[in-house]
């Protein structure tokens, strides 16, 4: 993305704080857990996923903590937020990870993304009730992560070249 003015680039992370929490908020709506909890279809995951094709990393990952923080203080509480961070920062460094190395499309990063997501609540969870019990969850979230990563990513897939056509007209 071109340089902007800081000011300019706040406000930018900013509105796209507030879409995620907007995408998280309307994902709470949405009731899908098919009785397993932990299912969602991770919308708010749009933003951080289409972030890292134009902005820079450690922004994207400003919106996501961010995000995560704010919608777990005014909707949820300290586990929600615990469980929240670990997969939100886990799926980033790992959708990062994949897009750096080009093998990947949009939606193979989504897909990593939603799985190491998923991976590592279930993880947190473990270590919070001290249970390995709950790997029982493992396959349906597993399941659960592809379906939801092939989703996201294909709507990134369709969001990615509307923003670079704007950024490129603006240059």
């Amino acid at each position: 993305m071109k340089k902007a003015s800081a000011a300019k680039r706040i406000a930018y992370l900013g509105m796209l704080t507030a879409l995620a929490m907007i995408m998280s908020y309307v994902e709470s709506l949405i009731p899908i857990g098919l009785g397993i909890p932990g299912i969602k279809i991770g919308l708010a995951n749009l933003v951080v996923l289409t972030g890292l094709y134009y902005l820079k990393p450690q922004e994207v990952i400003l919106v996501s903590v961010t995000r995560i923080l704010l919608i777990g203080f005014l909707f949820g509480n300290g586990v929600s937020v615990i469980y929240s961070l670990a997969g939100g920062i886990v799926s980033f460094f790992v959708m990062l990870l994949i897009k750096k190395t080009g093998a990947f499309s949009v939606i193979g990063a989504s897909v990593a993304g939603a799985v190491s997501h998923n991976i590592a609540q279930l993880v947190c969870a473990a270590l919070i009730v001290r249970t390995a019990g709950l790997i029982w969850y493992a396959p349906a979230l597993l399941a659960a992560g592809v379906a939801a990563g092939v989703l996201i990513g294909i709507l990134s897939s369709k969001i990615l070249p509307v923003i670079r056509k704007i950024i490129a007209d603006k240059e």
